[in-house]
């Protein structure tokens, strides 16, 4: 089996003004769709964050691909980082956000190469990561402190016919109450056994009392996060995660740095979880040495793909730290691979976050994947289980060309809506 074709198709989606420690979210996501085509006629399906440098370094690597074994990763690995090096801990930037393309380039090809074994094998991608552990994967509810509107064509409104979720997700959340009536709609929706919060965006008693109050609506039995996106100091963080203590499952990244996290882990009986200061395996001896976090959640995208995430949870295992995930915008492809990746994780300790409720828009035949319970059901038929959409694809693509995107940019976002606002590494 070779691969003979590779397509790189940038789309958008409709992304509402969502807050977050860099500011607010444009009315549109950026994704990249990967397709790879073997002789035998089979297609394999990636899904990425989308940006000028990963789409460049995806287009780089098309010569590299062509003509490879898709059952060789390590060959096709080996070959990519040949043609272009591995990038440093600093290429991740100080945003929320990994801004490395590298390692998505990797990714896509790794989603991309299994889901293409899949489909030549009749098995899904969970299969071949190791075996279904779990057919339903669980899920927690992913709130946003946000402006009201929605994204893409309805950025500046709201559809009045709108009710449940749909409703709740064009509304304003700026205080405890909205913040409450968001998951009230959300678990109403969808079912969520876990919240979570993103936090960053208010001062620290100001979320602090967010948790709380969802504490009281929800009472001791739902769990609960809030992630400040490391906007906080070390003595910040442990004077608020006091408070927090009776309060969270977990703290994810209220500080910078393996060592400031090391600090307020000693500080607090809280659990400690990270997607900020532990993001690749060169961090993760740091990791063991600071003892920096209980939780290490990893985003496929972001650590070189489903094996390396598989990697990833071995690691956990060995050092007694939890696993989960950490998601961004995504349509269903990347949903799809997160549910896989989901299934397949012995120790997957935490249910995973997902930002797909707040998307509307779909590129797969069928539509929008479904939440129930709080769980997704790992999909049917093999690889991903999941095909393109091409009528939708090619609107999403179209969309991409009238919305002007090339990067992700919340500061000028947010810019709209207060002048001169500026991203800060630490705020509070």
């Amino acid at each position: 089996m070779k691969i003979t074709e590779m397509h790189v198709t940038p789309i958008v989606l409709g992304d509402p003004p969502l807050l977050n420690a860099a500011g607010l979210h444009a009315p549109w996501c950026l994704r990249t769709v990967v397709e790879i085509v073997a002789d035998n006629g089979l297609t394999g399906l990636a899904e990425v964050p989308g940006s000028a440098a990963t789409n460049a370094k995806l287009e780089a690597a098309r010569d590299v691909v062509l003509g490879r074994d898709p059952r060789n990763w390590h060959g096709l690995r080996g070959a990519l980082r040949e043609r272009f090096g591995v990038e440093s801990i600093a290429a991740r930037g100080d945003k929320p956000w990994d801004q490395r393309a590298l390692v998505q380039v990797e990714s896509a090809l790794d989603v991309a190469c299994l889901d293409l074994q899949g489909k030549a094998y009749g098995v899904p991608v969970a299969q071949l990561l190791g075996g279904v552990v779990r057919e339903r994967v669980p899920y927690a509810a992913y709130l946003f402190y946000k402006y009201e509107g929605a994204g893409g064509d309805l950025a500046f409104g709201t559809d009045p016919k709108a009710t449940g979720w749909a409703a709740a997700r064009q509304k304003a959340a700026l205080d405890p109450a909205g913040v409450v009536a968001q998951a009230e709609a959300m678990v109403a929706e969808f079912g969520f056994e876990s919240i979570k919060l993103k936090g960053g965006c208010f001062p620290p008693e100001q979320e602090v009392a967010a948790m709380k109050a969802l504490r009281e609506r929800f009472g001791p039995k739902m769990p609960l996060r809030l992630d400040p996106n490391a906007l906080w100091t070390v003595e910040t963080s442990i004077k608020w995660g006091k408070e927090l203590e009776d309060v969270l499952e977990y703290f994810e990244d209220p500080c910078r740095t393996q060592e400031g996290m090391a600090a307020v882990r000693k500080a607090l009986k809280l659990p400690l979880a990270t997607n900020m200061c532990t993001t690749s395996f060169d961090d993760l001896p740091g990791s063991v040495r600071h003892g920096c976090e209980d939780i290490i959640l990893t985003d496929h995208h972001f650590w070189g793909g489903l094996r390396a995430s598989m990697e990833l949870a071995a690691h956990c295992r060995t050092f007694g730290r939890g696993v989960s995930m950490h998601s961004n915008n995504h349509a269903g492809i990347s949903f799809a691979a997160m549910t896989h990746l989901g299934a397949a994780m012995p120790n997957l300790t935490y249910a995973l976050d997902t930002h797909y409720p707040w998307q509307w828009e779909e590129i797969i035949i069928g539509g929008r994947i479904k939440i129930e319970g709080g769980f997704v059901t790992l999909p049917k038929g093999p690889g991903l289980g999941v095909e393109l959409d091409r009528a939708a694809l090619a609107k999403a693509h179209a969309n991409f060309k009238r919305a002007g995107l090339k990067e992700r940019n919340d500061e000028i976002e947010m810019q709209k809506k207060v002048p001169g606002w500026k991203f800060a590494q630490t705020r509070w």
